[in-house]
């Protein structure tokens, strides 16, 4: 495939960051933009010299255009439950004003257009496995709403601009990832469990632990939405690793990698959170011929440094 110019908002963040390596390893050009609300530059810091890459900070939220481009990747919005719940207006306004100005871009220069979606769309679902055709369970007005619906109305306008203007648009429902560059303090599973167990600290454990996440670690989940942005589908994709872990027997995975004896503390459950969260990813399986190929206890490893790093990075502070 020739060379392309591609548009990443949301660039500096964990899967922006990683998503412009891989279309930059391709041989494509890549503009990246982020507002830094979330983002950091030090996730993009190993592309400084890097000749087909170059960054704008800018907040999508307002119109913007920065020349034609051949395809916009969306991957702008607070992402964990502290940023967007802190920061749950511009979540709001990132998923609708900024989705709306990024498809325009689209539109203008007949570019393809993927948008990064969340199974969170699924909300506490009463379907399990999650099926690319289940409408979800959502509380429209919950603390976790202002994430989930921003993402459903990003859904609605991506589903709309295909339909009217024949934009050719893929939307990706992303499930929960993990690796390298994920925010070390952001409240997610995988960064909680590893940086309390390098300091030596309690395991925080929301309910029994009995709830179920399926975690993907992050070079398989860009392989599998590079693959759908090759592809004639515009309806959403589940894209994620249908392997299904407990909290606690993720917390064991953790302790056991680390050699770390922190115990375990338990907490209430938050509001809303979700007791199952497990992709059916037939459809992928089937249209993209993709499937994760790194088990939980790999990732862990593969991600045991950074986090490390990122616990001598706390302490120097």
């Amino acid at each position: 495939m020739a060379s392309r110019k591609i548009l990443v908002t949301g660039a500096a963040g964990f899967l922006g960051s990683h998503l412009c390596d891989a279309l930059l390893a391709e041989g494509n050009e890549v503009v990246g933009v982020d507002n830094l609300c979330t983002g950091s530059l030090a996730n993009l810091e190993h592309l400084k010299t890097e000749s087909k890459f170059a960054f704008e900070q800018l907040d999508i939220c307002t119109p913007f255009d920065l020349g034609k481009v051949d395809f916009v990747f969306n991957f702008a919005s607070p992402a964990s439950p502290i940023d967007y719940m802190k920061l749950g207006i511009e979540t709001l306004m990132v998923g609708s004003a900024g989705t709306m100005n990024s498809l325009e871009v689209a539109k203008k220069y007949g570019a393809g257009y993927l948008h990064a979606s969340t199974s969170e769309c699924y909300g506490d679902p009463e379907v399990h496995p999650q099926v690319e055709s289940y409408w979800g369970n959502v509380n429209p007005i919950g603390p976790r709403s202002v994430y989930d619906e921003a993402k459903r109305f990003s859904e609605a306008a991506v589903t709309a601009y295909n339909r009217y203007h024949k934009v050719n648009t893929h939307l990706v429902r992303i499930f929960n990832t993990y690796g390298p560059r994920l925010q070390a303090n952001d409240g997610r599973v995988i960064s909680n469990f590893m940086m309390q167990a390098l300091r030596g600290v309690p395991l925080t454990i929301y309910g029994d632990g009995s709830q179920t996440r399926s975690f993907c670690y992050v070079s398989d989940l860009i392989a599998g939405i590079v693959k759908l942005s090759k592809s004639d589908e515009h309806l959403p994709t589940n894209i994620g690793n249908p392997v299904e872990f407990t909290m606690l027997e993720c917390a064991k995975e953790v302790l056991a990698l680390v050699g770390s004896k922190s115990e375990l503390t338990f907490m209430p459950l938050p509001q809303d959170d979700p007791k199952q969260r497990k992709p059916d990813i037939t459809k992928a399986k089937t249209l993209l011929g993709w499937e994760p190929k790194v088990p939980l206890r790999e990732g862990l490893a593969k991600s045991l440094e950074y986090f490390k790093e990122c616990v001598k990075a706390e302490d120097r502070v």
